[in-house]
């Protein structure tokens, strides 16, 4: 097999194990795709030998079409050959539904092959046969692949039309293929990723998450992600770009999806190049070109030889890069593809400009120009905007609906306390009853207090214990911030300062200052549980709200040191918990993440679900901890200042309080991390089960 300059020297060098291993992988998933063929070869084979067989030509022809589709990406003349027998039995019997789906077949083969026209006139054929038929699922298919065709040519305002026709069948259905209505939402978004309307894709694809909760297939979510992550990789969020194609690309070599893995690696040769780190680019558009060295599809190959182009022009090798751009380019051509002719004239025009070959350069660069009007179709802009405005209309019902809800909780509430009032006067009406019921709680309470009178010593001197260790942290963690403050007062008012001086030290003092309150609190929370006992009173929880209040409430301090918080929540996220108490877990966690991640870091605050418990997981990109650190992190005894990336200060009572708490509430609390790397605590917590649910 002949190999690329790149892959050439991947093999000679330290990463060559990688390449053998894609090698391997690439071969393995073929074999099964030509598996898959065979059996289908086989039961076709069976059907034409069979006599009686019952509806046999439907059958025979209904297996052509689908032998066809499985060469859609591997042999277009296969396909048409498939298709083209399947039709001509399907005309011979009056199959309507079989003759729709096998001209559908044939449309693909001219799709791939660049005849987009040609293909459209196909479909449209298709549309008045299935006229005349009640098959709701294959006019939704139609309508998909009208998009599909219509966004090839640039026919942005006839493609956007195409989607919402299949997407209001397929919402009017009885039964709905959410497949498809997943499908078709993500189509529509990659026309606003294609007019750089960002923020309504990514509305689109909010829609498209809550559809795919409902689909239990890995393989269809992996495909999301994967869509999700060259959006993210257009608005330079190479984060979140990098963290949804990595789980893709794993979900798509574990289920041996090459068409779809070879996508993959494309996006993420995308994100690399786009970051200027064109090395690794380079890496990852051999690995999706040595995939497609086995598939037919001549648009894929002209979008990695484009990556590719750009790649080899940014580290300077404009031989490679022009010729990668030339092979993109008449592909481009081939298949009338406009998007590939863009780029690929694009990158022409800027190798020959500097070879200072000033005649082909304009060439190129006037080819550049004329492709990119023809994207920018003042039509198409006017039919995204009335869709626009359509998503306006929803929302504001949504936003109205939201609000009519309020007012019939409030309602509610109302009556609830008019219950509550009406019982107590009732309850007037029979003050012996209460008498009575009075007395019998106070005897068992003076039978209970001379039961602890025995206890008392004991405590006592766990009481003297706790007050020597309140009193220390007082003195070293909340005595400096204050004394700090009071220093600097005093040296204004006796103007030892000046006003600018002073102004300098207010944002100093107002981290001292929160900090002082973080501290007080988780302080007085311990106190008191020390003191008299923490009492947990657990109730229906939703742990989604308490995530989002302490993220609001520091989100100040994060912007502060450019961290991002990423939430990953389930919905329906409940547990039968004390809600102060876990509040105070979740605000601790996520504030030790901040404290201990340096600028520009990552906090993911997510959860994973076991039969009976919530598993609730705090990640940070920060300094990390090592083995003896992790070994004295929840210890009762633990009181020693530790600080931040920031100089940040803590009094160690944090953890030690958040594993009572959790311990309380019937949960586990453990961490693991590296240094350097980041830390990850978790937290389980109990379900709300059955009967909590019927009590509520």
């Amino acid at each position: 097999m002949k190999l690329t300059l790149f892959q050439r020297n991947l093999v000679l060098s330290d990463w060559g194990h990688l390449f053998l291993l894609f090698l391997f992988f690439n071969s393995s998933t073929l074999y099964s795709q030509h598996k898959d063929i065979e059996k289908l070869e086989d039961e076709i084979e069976a059907t034409l030998r069979s006599k009686n067989q019952k509806n046999k030509d439907s059958i025979h022809a209904d297996l052509l079409i689908t032998l066809g589709r499985r060469y859609l990406y591997i042999n277009l003349d296969s396909l048409l050959i498939h298709s083209t027998k399947a039709l001509e039995i399907s005309r011979h019997n009056d199959y309507d539904e079989l003759e729709s789906k096998a001209l559908m077949g044939i449309a693909l083969y001219h799709s791939g092959s660049g005849r987009h026209k040609k293909a459209i006139a196909i479909l449209k054929k298709v549309k008045t046969i299935l006229d005349n038929t009640t098959n709701n699922d294959l006019k939704v298919i139609l309508w998909k692949y009208l998009g599909w065709e219509n966004t090839y040519i640039g026919d942005y305002g006839s493609a956007l039309e195409s989607y919402l026709k299949g997407l209001d069948i397929a919402n009017r259905a009885k039964k709905k293929n959410i497949y498809e209505i997943s499908n078709i939402n993500e189509n529509i978004a990659q026309l606003y990723i294609e007019q750089e309307e960002y923020q309504t894709a990514l509305l689109f694809y909010e829609k498209v998450k809550k559809i795919n909760t409902n689909i239990d297939n890995k393989d269809y979510n992996a495909q999301t992600l994967s869509n999700l992550a060259n959006l993210y990789t257009q608005i330079n969020d190479y984060g979140n770009a990098t963290f949804n194609i990595n789980q893709a690309i794993g979900v798509f070599e574990e289920n041996k999806n090459h068409e779809w893995l070879s996508y993959s690696y494309l996006i993420k040769g995308n994100i690399y190049l786009k970051q200027k780190k064109y090395k690794w680019a380079i890496y990852w558009y051999g690995q999706s070109e040595m995939i497609h060295k086995k598939l037919d599809d001549q648009r894929a190959k002209a979008d990695i030889f484009c990556g590719l182009a750009a790649s080899y022009l940014g580290i300077g090798s404009d031989s490679l890069s022009q010729a990668y751009a030339i092979r993109a380019y008449n592909i481009s051509i081939k298949i009338n593809a406009l998007h590939g002719h863009k780029q690929s004239s694009e990158i022409l025009y800027k190798i020959y400009k500097k070879q200072k070959d000033y005649k082909r350069a304009l060439s190129y660069h006037e080819i550049f120009q004329k492709t990119t009007d023809s994207l920018e179709r003042e039509e198409n802009q006017k039919s995204l905007v009335l869709l626009k405005t359509k998503l306006n209309y929803d929302q504001q019902k949504k936003d109205l609906m939201a609000t009519n809800e309020k007012k019939l909780a409030k309602q509610r509430s109302f009556i609830y306390v008019s219950v509550i009032v009406l019982t107590i006067l009732l309850a007037t009406l029979i003050p012996l009853y209460i008498n009575q019921k009075k007395l019998k709680k106070l005897n068992r309470k003076l039978k209970e207090s001379t039961n602890k009178l025995e206890q008392r010593q004991t405590e006592l001197n766990e009481i003297n214990n706790t007050k020597d260790k309140l009193f220390s942290i007082i003195g070293h963690d909340l005595k400096g911030p204050i004394g700090a403050l009071q220093s600097v007062l005093k040296l204004f008012t006796s103007k030892e300062i000046g006003e600018e001086d002073f102004l300098g030290f207010v944002p100093k003092l107002k981290t001292d200052v929160d900090y002082t309150l973080f501290t007080l609190n988780n302080l007085l929370t311990w106190g008191y549980s020390q003191m008299n006992g923490t009492k947990t009173r657990p109730k229906v929880t939703s742990l989604s709200i308490l995530v989002d209040n302490s993220v609001n409430l520091l989100s100040e301090v994060a912007a502060s040191k450019s961290i991002k918080i990423v939430k990953r929540l389930p919905e329906n996220l409940s547990c039968y918990v004390d809600e102060d108490q876990i509040d105070l877990v979740i605000r601790n966690l996520i504030s030790n993440a901040i404290k201990f991640t340096p600028k520009n870091g990552l906090i993911t605050v997510g959860a994973q679900a076991d039969e009976n418990y919530w598993k609730v997981i705090v990640n940070d990109t920060g300094v990390g901890m090592d083995d003896r650190t992790i070994a004295e992190l929840f210890s009762d005894n633990t009181n020693t200042t530790t600080y931040g990336t920031n100089n940040e200060k803590g009094t160690g009572l944090g953890l030690s309080l958040c594993r009572e708490m959790i311990t309380n509430n019937r949960g586990k609390i453990w961490v693991e991390s590296t240094p350097k790397k980041g830390s990850t605590f978790y937290f389980t917590l109990p379900k709300v089960q059955k009967k909590y649910k019927k009590a509520g």
